[in-house]
């Protein structure tokens, strides 16, 4: 993991500018920031920056922008199955001079080009510079999990860059906040944000994911490398060939993601996504894990009944993290200012503090449980999806009514998913997801209206759809681009074993009638677990998550925080403040309000910096 960025243009770029983005890269790569500039043979000039964060093969030799004959390669990023990889190539003759996975990379990519990358598993955001053909690539791994921003200029030039402030800095000029987009998450929120190509700058976009765009004397060509469309469902697949499969599959990719020069640590919960990481970790490959785990004091939201249990059974180590709520918008502002954007969601306000204790433990790499849901089913809509997926099996689908009523129902808290025939009756009902947006909409000084989209990624199979839109449009993009900013700040890299191809591939082929069982909701995933994780913890229904009203956070009747949140900002150009001042007197505020008025405070933040 490290950080990256450059430049292609026509006009050269100068020195005090990449010396300005190296700086800005420290948090990103501590062992070592270098760069490298070129001309093409017909007068562009290109930059490669690296600032390199060290987790396999700690020889300054692996240092990168790193070269194999004419080709050069600036890489954020881990390949996984390096081992395996570089076998392949030794076996056609190629040498190495490293251990690490950047070189194997690079080799792979000269030798059998962008198609080498069906043989790679891993998460990358790279460029790569061919001194002969003066190309210059970018590609961004399957899932997205590395980001990798792109700006251009007016005179045919582009930047890029591992987070937005390294184009500002490497452009010389600042960048101006997209209102648009800013309004959307006002009154939208997360879940808005990644169906279109919108960032909270005008003109900057990232390179999606799965995505080879390069630019040469001619232009810009971009191409697709990995088609992310699902499998078909195998109809005959049995429950039991369900289980197998996943179980053999995820044993694999968290084996493949244990491999590191250096200790890991575990994001820590009480449910079975990171769990199931853990005990893998722990039983089957004997790992020494060390588990981290948020302290919620919030009972709506608290497990940790469950993560005792998981300690004392699995035998880890163990740090909880209280949440602190001391200086809490100072160190909003601070987030705010480091992740170039409003804060998605509370949430990583506290994951924030969890990185910051790993960090303090003196850890790398972290191991975190993000898609589990996506994959296998997770949420509490999905099981919506699923009634009316089976509403044509009539046995199926009573018992699987009555298995709701009974265990689902009691635990529900959105309004719209207390009737389980909510999806069966209009499949095309989405008022669950931009919970109260007609509301937030009119706290707005003007209007905003944007209704539910979703692509048409899985046809008429509703729950596949819903889970692959969060997967790759959703949920998932918003969670890993706070996983980087959040681990990448205290020098960490995150890593995500659901997010694997392979086993991708296998949960999409996975038949809908299998993903619930006996009302429990992952079924394919907890019974693959069996033996490996506690069943206490495979045999717990409630979905948890971290979650806080932001009146926790907040004490309103500090004058301090009164004269904070009162005075002029650029943000009443956007937001009512009669509107803020009415949220701020109420003793409680529901759920969706409360993600509002932290809404409120990161855009105002937000402003308060890029605004003016």
């Amino acid at each position: 993991m490290c950080g990256i960025a450059g430049y292609v243009g026509r006009a050269p770029l100068d020195r005090e500018r990449i010396d300005a983005a190296l700086g800005l890269m420290r948090h990103r790569g501590p062992d070592d920031r270098t760069a490298r500039t070129f001309q093409t043979a017909d007068g562009r000039h290109v930059a490669l920056l690296h600032a390199r964060l060290t987790i396999i093969d700690f020889d300054e030799r692996s240092n990168q922008p790193y070269r194999v004959g004419g080709t050069w390669l600036s890489y954020n990023g881990e390949l996984y199955n390096y081992v395996e990889v570089r076998k392949g190539l030794e076996a056609h003759g190629e040498t190495f001079a490293t251990t690490s996975d950047t070189e194997v990379l690079l080799r792979q990519l000269v030798r059998h080009g962008f198609e080498g990358l069906d043989g790679c598993e891993g998460m990358w955001a790279f460029a790569t510079y061919d001194e002969s053909s003066g190309v210059v690539a970018l590609c961004r791994d399957r899932f997205g999990e590395k980001p990798l921003y792109l700006l251009r200029d007016g005179d045919g030039g582009l930047y890029f860059g591992s987070e937005v402030k390294l184009l500002a800095a490497l452009s010389g000029r600042p960048l101006k906040p997209d209102r648009e987009h800013l309004r959307r998450y006002l009154v939208n929120g997360y879940k808005a944000l990644y169906k279109t190509r919108a960032t909270f700058f005008e003109g900057v976009e990232e390179l999606r994911p799965g995505i080879v765009l390069e630019l040469g004397s001619g232009g810009e060509r971009e191409r697709r490398y990995w088609d992310a469309a699902p499998p078909d469902e195998r109809a005959e697949m049995s429950y039991d060939e369900a289980v197998a499969g996943t179980r053999e599959r995820l044993i694999r990719s968290v084996e493949l993601r244990l491999r590191a020069d250096t200790p890991l640590a575990f994001c820590m919960s009480g449910g079975i996504d990171s769990l199931s990481l853990i005990a893998i970790a722990k039983r089957v490959f004997d790992y020494d894990v060390h588990g981290f785990t948020i302290v919620n004091s919030d009972e709506r939201y608290e497990e940790q009944d469950m993560v005792d249990h998981a300690v004392a059974q699995l035998q880890v180590r163990h740090t909880a993290i209280p949440v602190d709520t001391d200086r809490f918008l100072p160190r909003l502002r601070e987030l705010v200012h480091r992740h170039d954007a409003p804060l998605y969601t509370i949430t990583y306000y506290a994951h924030w503090l969890l990185m910051q204790s790993i960090h303090e433990h003196g850890y790398r790499v972290s191991i975190s449980g993000t898609a589990a849901d996506e994959l296998y089913s997770g949420y509490y809509d999905h099981h919506l999806a699923y009634l009316r997926d089976v509403h044509p099996d009539a046995e199926l689908f009573e018992r699987s009514v009555a298995n709701w009523r009974e265990h689902i129902a009691p635990i529900v808290r959105n309004p719209y998913l207390q009737d389980p025939f909510y999806l069966v009756e209009d499949p095309a009902r989405r008022e669950h997801v931009y919970l109260d947006a007609g509301e937030f909409s009119a706290m707005l000084t003007r209007p905003f209206t944007e209704p539910f989209t979703e692509a048409d990624l899985a046809g008429d199979r509703l729950l596949r759809n819903r889970m692959l839109n969060e997967l790759f449009h959703e949920s998932v993009p918003v969670i890993l681009h706070e996983d980087d900013l959040n681990a990448m700040s205290f020098s960490i890299e995150n890593r995500s074993p659901f997010l694997d191809r392979d086993l991708y591939e296998w949960a999409c082929s996975v038949p809908t009638r299998h993903l619930v069982q006996r009302g429990m909701a992952k079924a394919v995933l907890r019974d693959a677990m069996r033996g490996i994780v506690p069943d206490k913890i495979l045999d717990n229904r409630r979905k948890v998550g971290f979650n806080a009203p932001v009146l926790d956070f907040l004490d309103v009747d500090d004058p301090a925080v009164q004269a904070e949140l009162g005075a002029d900002s650029p943000v009443w150009e956007l937001v009512r403040r009669d509107a803020v001042h009415e949220l701020l007197t109420q003793e409680w505020l529901p759920n969706s309000k409360s993600k509002f008025l932290f809404n409120f405070l990161c855009v105002k933040l937000f402003l308060e910096e890029h605004g003016t």
